[in-house]
Parts: C-alpha cells; sequence; structure tokens
C-alpha cells in the first residue's frame, strides 16, 4: 500500500538513506531538514529514480517549534500523511563539567524538546483522521547510561524511547500506531568523527532494517536485529565495571 510519509532531519544520513529506501517502495514523501540545496538535490534524484511519486521537500529547524507545527500542517494540506518519522537530531556532546555546556544544551534541545514538538505536531494531525503511524528514531544508546561525550546524547535517547512507550500505552488498541527504532552503530554522517565503532554497519543496509521494521509496524525494533537485540540486553543489565570497560 502506496503511504504519504514525513521524514524530518532527511537532507542527510540515515534520514537521506530511509527517504530513498521509502521512495524505492513506492511510497510519496514529504521531506524536512535544514539544508534546502541537499533536499532539493535529493528530490531531483528521487523523481528522476521514481517519476510516478509526490515529492515534498520542505525546509526546517525543528528546534524552532513554531515553525514545526506550521510546516507539517501545511505538507498534510498538500500530502495527507499517514506516516511520520521523527529522525531529525546530532551527535554533539562532551563530558559534563568540562565547560562545554553549551554542546550538551544544544543536544538535549534537539534531541529530545524537538522531538517532543515534532511529536505534538504529529499527533494534532493523526487525531484529527483517527488514524496514522508515528515513528521515533532512539538508538541502541537509550539502553543504559554511558560516560563522556556521548551522556546527553544517551540521555535525550532513552527520553525519547520513555516518551514513545507512554504514548504505546496511551494508544494501545487505536488506529494510531507508534514505533520506537533503536538503530545500532550504522555508519552515518552523525558519526563519521567517531574513531572506535565496534560492530558497525554500512548505511544501506543498516537503514534497510530500518525500513523493514518500520514497514512492519512494530512497537519497537531495533536495526539491524543481529547482533544489536542481544547487544541491547547485554547494555541494560551488564554491571558498571564491566560496561566501563567495554565503553
Amino acid at each position: 500500500m502506496r503511504r504519504n510519509i514525513l521524514i524530518t532531519g532527511a537532507s542527510s544520513g540515515l534520514g537521506e538513506e530511509m527517504a530513498r529506501q521509502f521512495a524505492a517502495k513506492g511510497h510519496n514523501l514529504a521531506l524536512t531538514a535544514r539544508r534546502e540545496d541537499r533536499l532539493k538535490a535529493l528530490r531531483t534524484e528521487l523523481i528522476a529514480a521514481h517519476p510516478g511519486l509526490t515529492i515534498l521537500v520542505r525546509t526546517l529547524d525543528v528546534n524552532d517549534h513554531d515553525a514545526v507545527f506550521a510546516t507539517f500542517r501545511a505538507i498534510d494540506a498538500d500530502l495527507s500523511l499517514d506516516r511520520i518519522v521523527v529522525n531529525a537530531g546530532i551527535g554533539k556532546g562532551a563530558p559534563l563539567g568540562t565547560g562545554r555546556f553549551d554542546a550538551n544544551l544544544i543536544t538535549a534541545q534537539t534531541n529530545f524538546t524537538a522531538v517532543l514538538a515534532q511529536a505534538e505536531a504529529a499527533l494534532e494531525l493523526f487525531r484529527s483522521k483517527n488514524a496514522g503511524h508515528l515513528v521515533f528514531i532512539s538508538s541502541v544508546a537509550a539502553m543504559r547510561g554511558l560516560p563522556k561525550s556521548v551522556t546527553t546524547y544517551a540521555a535525550t535517547k532513552a527520553a525519547i524511547a520513555t516518551l514513545a512507550e507512554g504514548l504505546q500505552l496511551e494508544l494501545l488498541g487505536k488506529p494510531i500506531k507508534v514505533s520506537t527504532i533503536f538503530p545500532g552503530y550504522i555508519r552515518s554522517e552523525l558519526n563519521d568523527h567517531v574513531a572506535r565503532a565496534p560492530m558497525i554497519v554500512d548505511t544501506v543496509p543498516g537503514v534497510r532494517a530500518m525500513v523493514a521494521a518500520i514497514e512492519s509496524e512494530k512497537a519497537k525494533a531495533f536495526a539491524p536485529p543481529w547482533p544489536w537485540v542481544v547487544m541491547a540486553r547485554f547494555l541494560k543489565y551488564a554491571p558498571l565495571p564491566l560496561l566501563k570497560r567495554m565503553v
């Protein structure tokens, strides 16, 4: 079934590749991000490959909360949305107490407060239709508090998962579906600077697992499933001294 899908943070990384793979499956797309040139280039690429699809692009800074609501409403008026993927996020951060509150603050704002705004805007649309599929992109980093430069990042991803679970509980048995995707280490622009990334997979196969989980409308999914279903359980329950030696 063809769907009308909005993806935030679609100008690069996982969002960009999700757009390619959803288009290949025949879905219409609305793509948002801050970088208009990247969005336009992606639209040109997708229309050339899939001329029968509708591909809308809109510039959006998700930290402009009024713009989030206005943009979601405007897109829905042009392309009635039935799936929204809350994907936009950043990977900045620094050890707490080292003078880089600015980096941790923008991470917290972008990865959680802006996610809350997107969720509010999405559910405003879906509640009016009594239908829709809201997808949150979290991370395996949500499984446990992590040290140093990823402390704030991991905390925001855990907050996203908790937010999504609260909505799943509220909407259980109703036509509005909520999914949380926990990507493992998937190569993207977000982690290009990471020198040591064990078990990392390339963007295309990693996103293929994400898209498969989203299409199935699973409530929760680790992508790719192997080894991250097992690793997530380990991360959640490993004693702190053991975890410290590994991260």
